[in-house]
């Protein structure tokens, strides 16, 4: 389930090139960056204007002035940056997605429809079409004792090689409010993690996260 194919759905996102030959969605975050600066100068003219240093918004977007958005950023069509929203740069910004109120993003991929809609953080991390985080809920993306991040799947160990990588969730994942999602989380398509929850490893696709020794399948 770790694996590009086995999380998302990659006709969903402007940035889909950037995944095509990573076998798994973590692979992609040191490319990020540079995929941004090379795709920006490609956008159309009709539909994106660049704004800033190396910013690319969508000219249906809606950004609200006090929101802050540093390059290299693409805000795809039909976005929505509310405000107070903190972009760092390195941001991959879906059609029709939601950056709420005081939320703050660095070095993602927010494939279409997601929503981060109320105080979230979200770093090194890549989330699939149409995830939703609620309204606290945070990806943790450094190990308090700065090691390098593995991906755990049962007694499976896979290397990263990366020092920040914070999550990866699935299409259609559900977060529940004021959750923590661990360095190297991985969440499997239509998922749903209930509200306070800490996160670490990997949840099966179409599970209930309730704690991590209690992990239903959805009927």
């Amino acid at each position: 389930m770790l694996k590009t194919t086995d999380l998302l759905d990659l006709s969903k996102t402007i940035a889909a090139e950037l995944f095509e030959n990573a076998e798994y969605p973590w692979q992609v975050l040191g490319n990020i960056k540079s995929f941004i600066l090379k795709l920006g100068e490609t956008l159309p003219s009709d539909k994106f204007e660049k704004l800033g240093e190396d910013v690319w918004i969508a000219k249906s977007a809606k950004v609200f002035p006090s929101a802050y958005i540093a390059g290299p950023c693409i805000i795809d069509e039909d976005a929505e940056v509310r405000h107070c929203a903190f972009i760092r740069g390195s941001a991959v910004v879906g059609k029709n997605c939601v950056v709420g109120n005081s939320v703050e993003l660095k070095n993602v991929v927010l494939f279409d429809n997601v929503q981060v809609p109320h105080y979230n953080y979200v770093g090194d991390s890549v989330l699939g079409y149409k995830a939703h985080m609620g309204a606290g809920s945070i990806t943790s993306n450094v190990k308090s004792d700065k090691t390098l991040v593995v991906v755990r799947e049962g007694e499976e160990r896979q290397e990263t090689g990366l020092k920040k990588f914070g999550a990866v969730l699935g299409d259609n994942v559900e977060v529940g409010c004021n959750s923590v999602l661990n360095p190297g989380t991985v969440v499997g398509r239509n998922s749903n993690i209930y509200p306070l929850s800490s996160v670490r490893g990997t949840v099966p696709p179409g599970s209930i996260y309730k704690n991590a020794d209690d992990i239903v399948s959805k009927n």
